[in-house]
């Protein structure tokens, strides 16, 4: 079995190497790492910075990013195949963000902001809307909210327990401190052993 998912993932990888233009996954990840971890990292320099011009820049790029992905979520289905798609994606991910055509400026001026002043109205009833409708479902199921939230910090700290031994095996944890070694034997395990 060992030697089946050795033969797969060399294939795998003689494939990106040999033809990285025909495989989704390399332009795939660097779809997402262009179109948002890069303007997430960015975008948390600006704020940090406290620079005006570059937040305004960044939210110019997430209200484009953000009405390119709404119009993906129907298209993606039907385009994907297409042949060199994720590298148009890819081209258009850098285009939004570079400083010399500034893309998401002419996006948001030329095409999103004409649209949404013209359907105004109807999108802040529809905001307005959906806002009190979840208001509503919030308040109705307040307890089986506060369940689930109690129930995933329960997952989430016996995952972040679970990694502290796997990465840490030989320390264990005593009033919230880190001892180094293994667990002393109590008195009681060693008189039981004597009987």
């Amino acid at each position: 079995m060992a030697l089946f998912g050795s033969n797969v993932s060399s294939e795998v990888g003689l494939r990106l190497l040999l033809c990285p233009l025909g495989s989704n996954v390399v332009i795939r990840t660097a779809c997402c790492s262009v179109g948002i971890v890069l303007p997430v990292y960015s975008t948390f320099k600006a704020i940090e910075a406290k620079n005006q011009d570059e937040q305004h820049k960044w939210l110019l790029y997430w209200a484009a990013y953000g009405s390119f992905s709404v119009a993906e979520l129907f298209t993606d289905k039907f385009l994907h195949w297409f042949p060199l798609y994720y590298h148009m994606k890819f081209a258009f991910l850098v285009w939004l963000q570079l400083p010399s055509v500034d893309g998401a400026r002419q996006l948001y001026m030329n095409y999103l902001r004409p649209f949404l002043r013209k359907h105004q109205s109807r999108l802040d009833q529809f905001v307005n809307f959906f806002y009190s409708e979840m208001v509503k479902f919030v308040s109705n199921h307040e307890s089986e909210i506060q369940l689930a939230r109690t129930l995933f910090m329960k997952v989430l700290s016996s995952a972040n327990h679970a990694v502290q031994v796997i990465i840490h095996p030989g320390q264990r944890q005593v009033n919230g401190s880190a001892i180094e070694g293994p667990p002393a034997q109590s008195e009681t395990s060693e008189s039981e052993d004597e009987e």
